[in-house]
């Protein structure tokens, strides 16, 4: 089974860009739906993107407009997140599965998560 490690969190200020990056650390994206969920304080795990193997993408209200997500290899994954704003200041947990879904329940494995903090 895949494992993944997320990276490129940090402290940004409202209006300025991050980009984070999924890694397999075991296993391959090949044939798996990655995804990427946000949890803010206090707040339910929000779906943010997910990513096909063959390319299709589903994205969340949220981030919708802001966020792109793409595939950088069989065993990475990239979030890139323009104009973001305070209320994206949140953990952003990458996930892996084979559902290609909206749901936390569709992935059955998740990174340990990184937080992303937007400061005005």
């Amino acid at each position: 089974q895949v494992e993944v490690r997320e990276s490129g969190g940090g402290l940004v200020q409202a209006g300025e860009s991050l980009r984070l990056s999924c890694e397999a650390s075991r296993g391959s994206f090949w044939d798996v739906a990655v995804a990427w969920f946000r949890q803010a304080p206090g707040k339910e795990r929000e779906f943010v993107a997910v990513s096909w193997t063959d390319g299709d993408t589903i994205y969340g209200n949220s981030m919708r407009g802001r966020v792109t997500i793409s595939r950088v290899s069989d065993k990475a994954v990239n979030l890139q997140m323009n104009s973001l704003k305070l209320e994206d200041t949140a953990v952003y947990y990458c996930t892996a599965g084979h559902i290609f879904g909206v749901r936390a329940t569709d992935y059955p494995v998740w990174g340990l998560g990184i937080q992303v903090t937007v400061s005005s």
